[in-house]
């Protein structure tokens, strides 16, 4: 079993930045893939950043790119999410999220299939 706790969210303004955190605890080693999906009101999960924890390969959401930042702190079993530019269309509940995934998955790289574990998720609020 893997426990993840995310942190970090919060009220931010349009165009500002904000960083969530993802702390895993428990059997991490049985997963080589984490990520962060998000789900506003109304609407599906979508994948947002994905990265393989050997590897340190990473995946992105087209809505995303250059603007957020996925990266692991092997030390503490912490995986970060660097959003800059933040808008309202990202306002959501942001969801940490391990697994297992073989390269030859044939899931999507942002596909939430890919993932077993997930944490409870924390708020992000773009608004002035």
């Amino acid at each position: 079993e893997v426990q993840l706790v995310e942190s970090g969210g919060g009220l931010v303004q349009p165009g500002r930045s904000l960083r969530l955190s993802c702390a895993a605890s428990g059997y991490t080693y049985s997963t080589n893939y984490m990520g962060w999906f998000r789900q506003a009101p109304g609407k599906e999960r979508e994948g947002v950043a994905t990265i393989y924890t050997g590897s340190r390969s990473t995946y992105y959401a087209d809505s995303v790119k250059g603007r957020f930042f996925i990266s692991l702190d092997d030390p503490s079993n912490t995986m970060s999410l660097l959003m800059s530019s933040l808008n309202s269309e990202d306002t959501a509940k942001y969801y940490c999220a391990a697994g297992f995934r073989d390269k030859g998955s044939k899931y999507s790289a942002l596909n939430a299939l890919n993932f077993n574990y997930w944490g409870q998720g924390t708020q992000v609020t773009v608004s002035s």
